[in-house]
């Protein structure tokens, strides 16, 4: 091999690497900003991780029936948004990522991840969701990843009784 062939394979594969964390982060935002849904939420800062012809949507039966699918960042962003209200739906919300999986292919990556996530509503009640991921991602043109396809499918999903306790931590003697 010449060295201008090595040098064009270190390249694909640094371009590889950023765009797989170039996804990481963006991912990671979108759970943590989701994390923190109210009514003072940067709804561009979160519609901003979307391409302008994203599609968002829940698939089988728990999550078809309960999320839907909206196609475009504006009816995207109309969803989110049900969620940023004033006296907020979420008391605690918290978002959950492993399992990942990043497959980039030129200008478009196929992700999936495992999330679970662990909620307590307005109304006191609290729940306990695991749900598979599965994200394409493109690559714009100015050279960002924004997510293109969002898909969210229930594993399980079941009420618990309460998150957090008074209760001392269970820690060794420290005497």
């Amino acid at each position: 091999m010449n060295a201008q062939m090595d040098l064009t394979a270190i390249l694909e594969r640094l371009a590889k690497l950023e765009a797989e964390t170039a996804i990481r982060n963006c991912i990671n935002r979108y759970m943590e900003i989701c994390d923190a849904l109210n009514a003072h939420t940067d709804l561009n800062e979160l519609m901003n991780l979307f391409a302008d012809d994203a599609v968002w949507e829940g698939v089988g039966e728990k999550y078809a029936a309960s999320f839907g699918r909206y196609e475009g960042r504006l009816a995207i962003g109309k969803m989110f948004q049900s969620y940023m209200q004033q006296d907020s739906h979420f008391i605690l919300n918290a978002h959950f990522v492993s399992s990942e999986q990043i497959y980039v292919k030129q200008q478009q990556a196929d992700t999936s991840w495992l999330m679970l996530q662990s909620s307590t509503f307005r109304d006191g009640r609290s729940h306990l969701n695991a749900a598979k991921l599965t994200v394409r991602f493109q690559q714009q043109t100015d050279g960002t990843w924004k997510i293109q396809h969002f898909q969210t499918e229930n594993i399980f999903s079941r009420p618990i009784s309460h998150w957090n306790s008074t209760a001392e931590l269970p820690v060794p003697n420290q005497k």
